[in-house]
């Protein structure tokens, strides 16, 4: 028996918000205090650090549950799949289900609880919840989904990864250009098709401060106390950078597999410059080159959406050749996150 992914969605949200969008904003720096450079400069700045030139957003008269709903339906559609059959819902957010102007995040019930009522299964021991986990939540929805089944206590899963962050945004704060919204779905079963899942690491890091580097906090005078998603920027990239290419080689060793039979690497799309110095590292650990075509991106068009970025990506290049990238029976692949936590996973597999 394996265990693999036979179906995927995904839900692009509609508003397009380019970074021109961003020219009157007033930005303020962590300690408060206006931030004197042109917007001109501090958006060109941007977009030439982290690669983004626009993002998704919902519209207004739209939730999470929306769109993670039509990446569900979508990957149930793609595994010809009978949604009353699955086991478990598992669905990765950061967010909750956050109405326009509401300032409230709304976790009660759970997403997954929502979403299987909005898909309409009435089997009561299709089990949902929800996954607190940062970025690498959906990769570590995966990790368990494949774990129940191997534990025989399930046959079909339906993996979810949305967030709406356009909802928590401080627009006074630089970083609030990174984020953006997007949902993704997997469905994971056992069969006896060759490849699936061959490897999995999970780390979490907390011992010198990590856990506060990504975390709810207030925006100057201007937020009154309203609470907004934030980042420590720098200390971020510098963990990535040093922590992330262990993670995946350690993955990667674990499945007995060659760095030379690595075809695409699926990595959270968080920072372009961020994800192509992870990668470099990575393949600097087996002194070697990394191959043209190993990083498959779209931050550039879908901004950061979080524990959406994989599956969206990997939905868009397992249905189509984007930007030239595809897959094919056989290949072997890597999945990579970094998040909130401060949380590390990878997952090989083979198509």
């Amino acid at each position: 028996m394996n265990i693999k992914i036979t179906g995927t969605g995904s839900s692009i949200p509609e508003r397009i918000q380019p970074n021109v969008q961003f020219s009157s904003n007033s930005f303020f720096d962590a300690t408060g205090s206006r931030i004197e450079n042109p917007n001109e400069e501090i958006i060109e700045k941007f977009q030439a650090i982290t690669g983004i030139e626009q993002r998704r957003y919902i519209r207004e008269d739209q939730t999470v549950l929306d769109i993670a709903l039509e990446a569900a339906q979508n990957a149930i559609t793609d595994a010809s799949l009978d949604a009353e059959t699955l086991d478990y819902i598992i669905f990765a957010h950061n967010v909750g289900d956050i109405a326009l102007n509401s300032n409230q995040v709304n976790t009660l019930p759970s997403l997954a609880s929502k979403l299987k009522a909005a898909l309409k299964i009435k089997n009561p021991e299709c089990v949902a919840y929800d996954i607190l986990f940062g970025c690498p939540g959906w990769v570590e929805g995966i990790i368990q989904a494949k774990a129940f089944i191997k534990a025989e206590m399930a046959q079909k899963c339906l993996v979810i990864g949305a967030d709406t962050l356009s909802r928590v945004l401080d627009q006074s704060d630089r970083d609030s250009m990174i984020y953006a919204d997007g949902a993704g779905a997997a469905i994971i079963e056992a069969t006896e098709d060759e490849g699936g899942i061959l490897s999995h690491k999970t780390v979490t890091y907390t011992s010198e401060g990590e856990a506060e580097f990504i975390f709810y906090g207030t925006a100057n005078d201007l937020g009154k106390g309203t609470k907004y998603i934030k980042m420590f920027g720098r200390r971020v990239y510098e963990f990535a950078l040093s922590k992330v290419p262990l993670a995946i080689q350690s993955c990667l060793e674990a499945s007995g597999e060659s760095i030379d039979e690595v075809k695409k690497i699926f990595i959270h799309q968080a920072n372009l410059k961020m994800d192509d110095a992870i990668v470099k590292r990575f393949y600097r650990l087996y002194k070697k080159p990394v191959p043209s075509d190993v990083l498959p991106m779209n931050i550039q068009e879908y901004g950061n959406s979080s524990v959406a970025t994989i599956p969206t990506l990997f939905d868009l290049i397992r249905k189509e050749k984007y930007q030239g990238h595809h897959v094919e029976k056989g290949d072997l692949v890597i999945f990579a996150s970094v998040g909130a936590g401060m949380n590390i996973n990878a997952i090989t597999y083979r198509i």
